[in-house]
């Protein structure tokens, strides 16, 4: 007999309890013989009862606790590390402001293919959470995508989310490669990690995603959109949203960091040109810390 595939599904908290409950009871839902399902929840710091209060809800969950924030890319790392330690054969990293689907571990399918190293779900806004919640009916709330496959404008440097504020019709149910996986629920082969390493902690907040997925790539890995999979994003978080200094900050840097790896080099020049003539004192210091190659958790509000 064919022994369980065992998933750790991996949340990080900061301070942000009341989303992780809801998260951490959806996946409580879930029911499936076939799969072995531990469920670390990694504390990054919290400065409220987050932590007292996940344990008293949930006591038999894995939760560890950094003791500092470590970002999107130090919190998951911590639990991609706890996670191969006890055997893990992938790793399922999970926005905390989501809640997902009783069905949703048929992503399990999407590596059948030996070559599919990371996969990703159908993801919905949360009803109500949509950016243009007041175009929707009542009957479509809950079926806007969030995400339907990553695409990569190689040529200004962006990604965006297919179907991004389209109302589910069908239109995106094929099991299709894709540009990237949103770490928002991303599912990494073991493999995976063990070939490429972890997220680089350089980007310590936004593109990380797309920086491992192209890596996964490089090595050889298929990206794989799975459909069947389905979970909703509240589109809350605990990082700020665009326009916000904390966001304008990482995602102007990162852009350069990631830029500069992977994009073409006529890309790599206009990087450059719209870097330098930035006005915006946040964004000025976002590319003074790249030129000069400051990385990880360098933002702070002033």
């Amino acid at each position: 007999m064919e022994s369980k595939k065992k998933i750790s599904v991996i949340i990080v908290n900061w301070n942000g309890w009341k989303d992780t409950l809801i998260c951490l009871a959806s996946l409580a839902k879930i029911r499936d013989i076939n799969v072995s399902l531990q469920t670390i929840v990694v504390d990054n710091g919290s400065t409220n009862e987050s932590v007292a209060r996940i344990r008293k809800k949930f006591p038999n969950i894995t939760l560890l606790e950094t003791g500092k924030n470590l970002g999107f890319t130090g919190g998951n790392n911590v639990g991609i590390r706890h996670a191969l330690a006890q055997g893990a054969d992938f790793v399922w990293l999970l926005n905390n402001d989501t809640f997902v689907d009783k069905g949703v571990l048929s992503f399990l399918g999407a590596f059948d293919d030996s070559r599919v190293g990371v996969a990703g779900c159908k993801i919905y806004f949360a009803p109500g959470r949509e950016f243009h919640h007041h175009r929707y009916k009542d009957t479509e709330r809950g079926h806007v995508f969030w995400y339907a496959g990553g695409i990569v404008d190689w040529a200004n440097m962006y990604a965006s989310h297919r179907g991004v504020d389209a109302v589910d019709r069908g239109q995106y149910d094929k099991t299709e490669e894709t540009a990237f996986v949103t770490g928002c629920s991303m599912i990494i082969r073991r493999e995976v990690v063990e070939k490429i390493g972890m997220l680089d902690d350089n980007y310590y907040l936004y593109l990380e995603d797309l920086d491992y997925c192209l890596r996964a790539k490089k090595a050889g890995y298929k990206l794989l959109y799975e459909p069947s999979s389905v979970v909703w994003h509240v589109n809350a978080g605990s990082s700020a949203r665009p326009g916000n200094p904390l966001h304008e900050y990482y995602f102007t840097r990162n852009r350069l960091l990631l830029g500069f790896r992977y994009a073409p080099l006529r890309t790599r020049f206009a990087l450059l040109r719209e870097a330098f003539r930035f006005t915006s004192p946040v964004r000025r210091k976002a590319v003074r810390d790249w030129v000069l190659g400051r990385f990880g958790n360098r933002f702070r509000y002033e």
